[in-house]
């Protein structure tokens, strides 16, 4: 059983620490930790280890002190950080690495390395402290503990994500925020200095408040999709997830906050169901499955007396073709979508107009299957009436699930 173990001592000629040694040893001889498993070698061999200037790690763990645990705590107080969750990172000195791995490698030794114990050891002493949990996958805050030379600390605060739905009560509204398209959002005489196209949007009459709670830097916001900033968003609302970047607070009343935004903005926007969500579910609601839809309603108005008989043709529509709008065709790439419309009903208004329910797949542009876009959109509306029709008004109904 110790066999290796002297075989290691004969090969640093002694000069190895307790944790390097006990390291090595991990497979073949028993132990809680590193520590005791060097301390059986030292007495079965009558071996003294203590004190010694270790040839594998110059000595790198006897960085791991109080002075050390200060310094996080100084910084963790500094930045006023909340978290439950953690996850330790080191920068270690390169020649350190070679050695371990190279003595790993000598003896054949599948064990832990020693950036690894020293991650472990310091994550065992941050639980300890403040009995919070390592958390490998998602976690509140990494620690990244520079150990050449003086122990440096640095604290990355990982976002937070806020899921839920929002619904636009009042046109006018973007989803979010646009800068000014004059001075590109530096601020100027057009847009009233504030580098904004509009003074509010979805986006900032709910991010405004997390950022304020949170003490956070910044605040994206992910939406399934958009509305136009004239259309209503009704319905059950369409789902969002909103990130705030580094927040310092992460423990806040989700529901209280809910109820005092909508207070706030009651007849321009309301935010529902908010929950705590992972960050993967930025992307998620994003992505569109053949099983999404969206409902709308819309005002049509036409410039010519309506064909009632041509009128009845419109339920017949199905599958859409469409070229990029020419509306968005500066931020889209110009490419023909095919999209399905899945559900159409409609209720007569005069001799010229009429209300459409339509239910479709993600992505179908409604005003341009009603006025054409020149010929982009086909079949179309305005095609099947004989006359040119326009969306005088539009309301997202429903947004499904993704």
């Amino acid at each position: 059983m110790y066999e290796l173990a002297k075989q290691i001592i004969n090969e640093t000629d002694g000069k190895i620490c307790k944790n390097c040694l006990g390291r090595k040893l991990s497979k073949t001889i028993e132990g809680s930790n590193n520590i005791e498993r060097a301390d059986k070698v030292a007495k079965e061999l009558g071996i003294d280890l203590d004190d010694v200037d270790c040839v594998v790690c110059d000595n790198l763990f006897d960085k791991l002190d109080d002075g050390m645990y200060k310094k996080i705590d100084d910084k963790i107080n500094k930045l006023g950080i909340e978290f439950e969750t953690f996850l330790v990172g080191s920068k270690i000195s390169k020649d350190i690495q070679k050695r371990d791995e190279e003595l790993s490698e000598k003896f054949n030794l599948n064990v832990e390395t020693i950036k690894k114990e020293v991650n472990r050891l310091i994550g065992l002493g941050i639980w300890e402290i403040y009995d919070k949990e390592a958390e490998f996958e998602s976690q509140d805050i990494v620690f990244n503990i520079d150990l050449v030379g003086e122990p440096k600390v640095r604290i990355q605060i990982n976002p937070l994500y806020i899921e839920g739905r929002y619904n636009k009560l009042k046109r006018g509204i973007p989803q979010t925020k646009w800068p000014c398209t004059k001075c590109k959002g530096r601020g100027c005489e057009e847009c009233n200095y504030t580098g904004k196209q509009y003074p509010e949007s979805v986006e900032e009459l709910i991010s405004e408040h997390f950022l304020k709670l949170t003490k956070g830097r910044e605040a994206k916001f992910h939406g399934a999709g958009r509305e136009d900033i004239d259309v209503l968003m009704l319905g059950s609302g369409r789902p969002f997830v909103l990130e705030i970047k580094e927040p310092k607070i992460r423990k806040i009343d989700l529901p209280l906050i809910e109820e005092k935004i909508n207070k706030i903005n009651e007849g321009k926007t309301s935010y529902h169901n908010l929950h705590v969500c992972e960050r993967k579910r930025k992307a998620e609601i994003k992505q569109s499955s053949p099983d999404t839809y969206k409902v709308y309603n819309a005002l049509v108005k036409c410039d010519d007396v309506i064909d009632i008989d041509k009128l009845g043709q419109i339920t017949d529509l199905n599958e859409i073709h469409q070229q990029t709008p020419l509306r968005v065709l500066r931020r889209r790439a110009d490419k023909v979508r095919v999209k399905h419309v899945l559900d159409l009903s409609y209720d007569l208004i005069d001799d010229t107009s009429f209300n459409m329910r339509i239910k479709t797949e993600g992505g179908l542009y409604i005003k341009e299957l009603i006025s054409g876009d020149d010929g982009r959109s086909k079949p179309n509306i305005s095609e099947i009436l004989g006359v040119n029709a326009i969306c005088e008004q539009l309301d997202v109904i429903e947004v499904s699930e993704k």
